[in-house]
């Protein structure tokens, strides 16, 4: 199957619009709409409902859609491979969620690439269910997680407890005011909704949701507000005097954990990555 076709297909899913996907891979719109019916010709389905500024994805479309990035994937990470077979580099691929970049590999990652001077390191944002999905198709090494998949084939190792406060603009002075004082709520996984649900089920509702700390950080020093957010993401606000750590309101903490498959073939550079980013603190 053609590469060009299912890179087409891709981008024509992301921007679900022909013309910008056109300008984002710089061919004609009619280009995109030709290699689109090539693909559909050769499949012997429709991928697309088109509509007006509306194309949505039929559903053989849905299914094809994971096996055309796992291609993809797979033919880039070939290409660095075999332009890296005639040189001493090895090659790992790093994955972490959003807010596990914003909050932890970011003040650890240049350590890691400056210990590990024979490594081709490539480091990448996914979600947790696509980490665990690459980590068994072995087409990722190493998933920085908050809740690690209970999965045989995967190992889990526990490299950080992450210091999650409660933060805000004003001086806040009980748990009432904190979560009056427009409540951002993030989704820090699974352990830390059990916590707060049991610890401020009687407080109000938050009047924002995200899934990510960045997100929730940049709102309130904009809007005002209040949020739990990771200390060394707030360390510097909070120095300055932008943000208070709320001290009278319970903290939380998340434990973060490596994850990569027993079956890797490159398990001591692993476990050498793994120590370090057990010392990113």
């Amino acid at each position: 199957m053609d590469i060009e076709l299912l890179k087409t297909f891709v981008e024509v899913v992301k921007t679900r619009h022909f013309g910008r996907a056109a300008e984002n891979l710089y061919v004609t719109q009619s280009a995109v709409s030709f290699r689109i019916r090539q693909l559909e010709q050769s499949l012997g389905v429709d991928l697309f409902i088109r509509q007006r500024n509306n194309i949505q994805l039929t559903a053989p479309g849905e299914r094809l859609l994971p096996h055309a990035k796992m291609i993809l994937t797979g033919m880039q990470r070939a290409k660095v491979d075999v332009a890296l077979a005639n040189s001493t580099h090895k090659q790992l691929t790093l994955a972490g969620t959003a807010n596990i970049w914003d909050a932890f590999l970011q003040f650890g990652i240049h350590k890691v690439v400056a210990a590990m001077p024979g490594i081709s390191l490539v480091a990448e944002i996914k979600t947790q269910q696509e980490s665990t999905r690459l980590l068994l198709e072995r087409t990722l090494d190493l998933a920085v997680l908050f809740d690690p998949p209970k999965v045989d084939d995967l190992i889990a190792k526990s490299i950080h407890d992450l210091a999650i406060i409660p933060v805000s603009t004003n001086q806040c002075s009980d748990t009432s005011a904190f979560f009056g004082n427009q409540y951002v709520y993030v989704d820090w996984g699974t352990a830390f909704s059990l916590w707060h649900a049991k610890h401020f089920k009687e407080n109000s509702p938050p009047y924002f949701r995200t899934s990510t700390g960045r997100i929730a950080l940049d709102l309130i020093v904009q809007c005002g507000g209040s949020t739990f957010i990771p200390e060394a993401l707030a360390a510097q606000m909070i120095d300055s005097g932008i943000l208070h750590h709320i001290t009278i309101v319970p903290s939380s903490s998340r434990e973060i954990f490596m994850v990569y498959h027993k079956d890797n073939e490159q398990v001591e550079q692993i476990k050498m990555l793994v120590n370090l980013l057990h010392q990113i603190r």
